[in-house]
């Protein structure tokens, strides 16, 4: 048998191999697609759980390392960081958000890298919940949250991790209660000054600051009316909050279904991507109540880059936050452009402050390809340094003076 012969024969088993891994593929992707989606894989204790709320822990696997993105192997560090580190997603998302994929998943990555995770589930909001604004998230039910974390870990100190919406809760929580039990904060991508740079959001604040710009009437009439609406009124659907998410890269949802068919012999990218798809169009409602503090305060207001946002029984001082903080945003984010999220570090006051720029867009940033080593690594150095036990108080004895006799 010769080159040309053994070649052909060799080229003729491969192309059949892919044909039959193809057809295998596509039967699944059609009948089985269960099957595929790999995403909230690692085993957790529900250590929470209420009406809509729940909190999650993460505990040490048994086996000694976990498999990254580029298909390397990372070791598990056993001995583990004294201070817990919380993760807050956004509303509008699944958990899977911080679970996506097995060699793609924050939560164990932060557990290999000796963290205690915990993670809080927003659940899945219903009309029944839709008075729920940011003050009754941020305040009282991160508050509950973050009561039941303690409680578990046997420690007060905690750190806090949000993405988006997720990092807003972060602030607003620490704003409104000024927790001297918050060590540090990272957030990911949160919107706070809306009314510079570019992006979909600060866009829309620029259009309604120039429709109520003739006058402050129009603006406080507008709020007015919120007001008064029934906020289950304002929820919005998840198809709408799924479209969201896509118009901020409106190509990837053709090409990725253009690579899936010229890529269907490859079962590990059907996996990623049946996964992926079925995390987007599973988004979630959010709350009428939290829609119309985003547009009042948020939106319309821009009262997070003043450092002071009003909830009417109580204020989130954002000026007053003191613990050590650390930003990233998405260089190529269309929902919130890099100066939009910049912002938070001018306002805090914190000493201990940095702010950096990853790659990706707004979701690509913390569960792209290049999330790992980009925001995942670099978050947990930081922390890392900013977890160790807090040092013991040292009590001082008075010195007692000599008696006279008298």
């Amino acid at each position: 048998m010769n080159d040309l012969t053994r070649r052909l024969l060799s080229g003729g088993l491969a192309l059949n191999q892919r044909l039959a891994s193809s057809a295998a593929n596509s039967v699944d992707w059609l009948f089985k697609r269960d099957t595929l989606i790999q995403s909230g894989r690692t085993w957790f204790e529900l250590v929470h759980d209420s009406d809509l709320m729940a909190v999650r822990y993460y505990e040490l696997p048994d086996e000694d390392s976990i498999e990254l993105p580029d298909g390397t192997e990372m070791p598990i560090q056993r001995k583990q960081h004294a201070v817990p580190l919380v993760l807050v997603p956004p509303l509008g998302v699944t958990t899977e958000t911080f679970d996506l994929l097995p060699q793609r998943s924050l939560v164990k990555y932060m557990v290999a890298r000796g963290f205690r995770v915990y993670l809080i589930d927003w659940g899945k909001p219903q009309k029944k919940h839709g008075h729920l604004g940011l003050a009754d998230y941020s305040r009282d039910m991160m508050g509950e949250a973050l009561n039941k974390v303690r409680a578990h870990s046997g420690c007060k100190d905690v750190s806090l991790m949000g993405w988006c919406m997720g990092g807003l809760f972060c602030l607003l929580y620490q704003g409104q209660t000024r927790d001297r039990n918050v060590r540090n904060i990272v957030t990911v991508a949160s919107p706070i000054d809306l009314e510079s740079g570019s992006g979909v959001i600060a866009g829309v604040a620029n259009i309604a600051h120039a429709l109520s710009g003739p006058g402050q009437l129009a603006s406080r009439y507008s709020n007015l009316l919120l007001d008064t609406v029934d906020p289950a009124l304002l929820a919005t659907p998840p198809w709408l909050t799924t479209l969201t998410f896509k118009l901020t890269d409106p190509l990837s949802s053709v090409t990725t279904y253009f690579d899936l068919m010229t890529r269907l012999y490859d079962r590990e990218f059907v996996e990623s991507h049946s996964t992926t798809s079925d995390y987007l169009n599973n988004m979630l409602s959010y709350p009428g109540g939290v829609l119309r503090d985003m547009a009042v305060k948020v939106v319309g207001g821009n009262q997070l880059a003043g450092g002071r946002v009003e909830f009417g029984d109580s204020v989130a001082e954002l000026d007053k936050i003191t613990c050590n903080f650390l930003g990233f945003a998405g260089e190529g984010d269309k929902l919130v452009a890099p100066e939009v999220a910049e912002g938070i570090v001018d306002i805090i006051a914190s000493r201990d402050k940095d702010f950096r720029v990853a790659p990706g867009g707004h979701m690509g940033v913390i569960i792209g390809g290049k999330a790992t080593t980009a925001v995942w690594a670099q978050s947990a150095d930081w922390l890392a340094q900013r977890s160790k036990p807090a040092p013991r108080a040292t009590k001082t004895r008075r010195k007692r003076r000599a008696s006279t006799g008298r």
